[in-house]
Protein backbone atom coordinates (compact mmCIF):
# COMPACT_ATOMS: atom_id res chain seq x y z
CA UNK A 1 0.00 0.00 0.00
CA UNK A 2 0.85 3.56 -0.48
CA UNK A 3 0.79 6.51 1.75
CA UNK A 4 0.92 10.16 0.11
CA UNK A 5 3.45 12.35 1.97
CA UNK A 6 2.95 15.92 1.58
CA UNK A 7 4.34 19.09 3.65
CA UNK A 8 3.63 22.78 3.79
CA UNK A 9 7.26 23.06 4.42
CA UNK A 10 8.18 22.53 0.27
CA UNK A 11 6.46 23.39 -2.87
CA UNK A 12 2.96 22.59 -3.50
CA UNK A 13 2.48 19.93 -6.71
CA UNK A 14 2.16 22.17 -9.55
CA UNK A 15 0.88 19.08 -11.56
CA UNK A 16 -0.60 15.53 -10.95
CA UNK A 17 1.71 14.31 -8.57
CA UNK A 18 2.41 14.39 -4.71
CA UNK A 19 5.44 15.59 -3.04
CA UNK A 20 6.57 12.17 -2.14
CA UNK A 21 5.13 8.22 -1.99
CA UNK A 22 6.25 5.92 0.56
CA UNK A 23 5.86 2.34 0.09
CA UNK A 24 6.30 -0.50 2.26
CA UNK A 25 9.86 1.79 4.09
CA UNK A 26 10.88 3.05 0.56
CA UNK A 27 9.92 6.96 -0.37
CA UNK A 28 9.85 7.94 -3.81
CA UNK A 29 10.05 11.63 -3.98
CA UNK A 30 9.09 13.82 -6.32
CA UNK A 31 11.31 15.93 -8.49
CA UNK A 32 12.25 19.38 -6.34
CA UNK A 33 13.36 22.77 -8.28
CA UNK A 34 13.82 26.28 -6.58
CA UNK A 35 10.34 26.97 -4.90
CA UNK A 36 10.75 28.63 -1.96
CA UNK A 37 7.64 27.43 -0.22
CA UNK A 38 6.74 30.68 1.93
CA UNK A 39 6.94 33.00 -0.91
CA UNK A 40 6.22 30.48 -3.54
CA UNK A 41 8.65 32.44 -5.96
CA UNK A 42 12.05 30.59 -7.39
CA UNK A 43 15.30 30.92 -5.81
CA UNK A 44 17.40 31.59 -8.78
CA UNK A 45 20.14 34.60 -7.82
CA UNK A 46 23.14 32.06 -8.36
CA UNK A 47 23.10 28.18 -9.03
CA UNK A 48 24.01 27.75 -5.30
CA UNK A 49 21.57 29.44 -3.74
CA UNK A 50 18.95 27.68 -6.22
CA UNK A 51 20.85 24.22 -5.75
CA UNK A 52 20.51 25.18 -1.29
CA UNK A 53 16.73 25.67 -2.50
CA UNK A 54 16.24 22.65 -4.13
CA UNK A 55 17.84 20.43 -0.96
CA UNK A 56 15.86 22.04 1.89
CA UNK A 57 13.10 21.09 -0.48
CA UNK A 58 13.94 17.75 0.02
CA UNK A 59 15.49 17.70 2.88
CA UNK A 60 11.22 18.96 4.31
CA UNK A 61 9.83 15.99 1.73
CA UNK A 62 12.38 13.68 3.45
CA UNK A 63 11.37 15.18 7.36
CA UNK A 64 7.75 14.89 6.29
CA UNK A 65 8.35 11.08 5.88
CA UNK A 66 10.45 10.99 9.22
CA UNK A 67 13.84 10.39 6.88
CA UNK A 68 16.68 12.41 6.77
CA UNK A 69 19.50 12.41 3.86
CA UNK A 70 20.89 9.25 5.71
CA UNK A 71 17.96 7.47 4.15
CA UNK A 72 18.73 8.43 0.85
CA UNK A 73 19.43 5.71 -1.38
CA UNK A 74 19.52 7.10 -4.97
CA UNK A 75 19.53 10.83 -5.81
CA UNK A 76 19.03 11.57 -9.64
CA UNK A 77 20.60 15.19 -11.50
CA UNK A 78 19.19 17.11 -13.83
CA UNK A 79 20.62 20.23 -14.83
CA UNK A 80 20.21 22.10 -17.84
CA UNK A 81 24.58 23.12 -18.17
CA UNK A 82 26.74 20.62 -17.37
CA UNK A 83 29.40 24.35 -16.71
CA UNK A 84 27.33 24.24 -13.49
CA UNK A 85 28.33 20.76 -12.36
CA UNK A 86 30.88 21.94 -10.13
CA UNK A 87 28.80 24.49 -7.93
CA UNK A 88 26.05 22.22 -7.67
CA UNK A 89 27.78 19.12 -6.50
CA UNK A 90 29.31 21.44 -3.53
CA UNK A 91 26.42 22.80 -2.43
CA UNK A 92 24.40 18.88 -2.62
CA UNK A 93 27.73 17.66 -1.06
CA UNK A 94 27.63 19.63 1.90
CA UNK A 95 23.90 17.84 2.48
CA UNK A 96 25.48 14.04 2.77
CA UNK A 97 28.57 11.84 4.67
CA UNK A 98 30.68 11.32 2.03
CA UNK A 99 31.49 7.82 2.97
CA UNK A 100 27.35 7.16 2.97
CA UNK A 101 26.62 9.21 0.66
CA UNK A 102 23.47 7.22 -1.92
CA UNK A 103 24.17 6.23 -5.52
CA UNK A 104 23.89 9.58 -8.02
CA UNK A 105 23.26 10.33 -11.86
CA UNK A 106 23.49 13.54 -12.63
CA UNK A 107 22.31 14.23 -16.40
CA UNK A 108 21.87 17.34 -18.49
CA UNK A 109 19.21 17.87 -20.21
CA UNK A 110 17.12 20.53 -22.50
CA UNK A 111 14.96 22.36 -20.42
CA UNK A 112 13.84 21.76 -16.99
CA UNK A 113 9.99 23.29 -15.41
CA UNK A 114 9.68 26.87 -15.52
CA UNK A 115 13.39 26.61 -17.27
CA UNK A 116 14.93 26.38 -14.05
CA UNK A 117 18.58 25.19 -13.97
CA UNK A 118 18.68 22.31 -11.70
CA UNK A 119 16.08 19.46 -10.25
CA UNK A 120 16.57 16.50 -8.58
CA UNK A 121 14.70 13.70 -7.19
CA UNK A 122 15.57 10.99 -4.39
CA UNK A 123 14.72 7.62 -3.35
CA UNK A 124 15.15 6.75 0.66
CA UNK A 125 14.77 3.79 3.01
CA UNK A 126 13.85 3.52 6.58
Amino acid sequence: MKKIINTPHAPAPIGPYNQAVLTGNTLYTSGQIAFDPTTNELVLDTIASETKQVMENLKAVLQAADMTFENVIKSSIFISDMNNFGQINDVYGTYFNSETAPARETVEVANLPKFVNVEISMIAVK
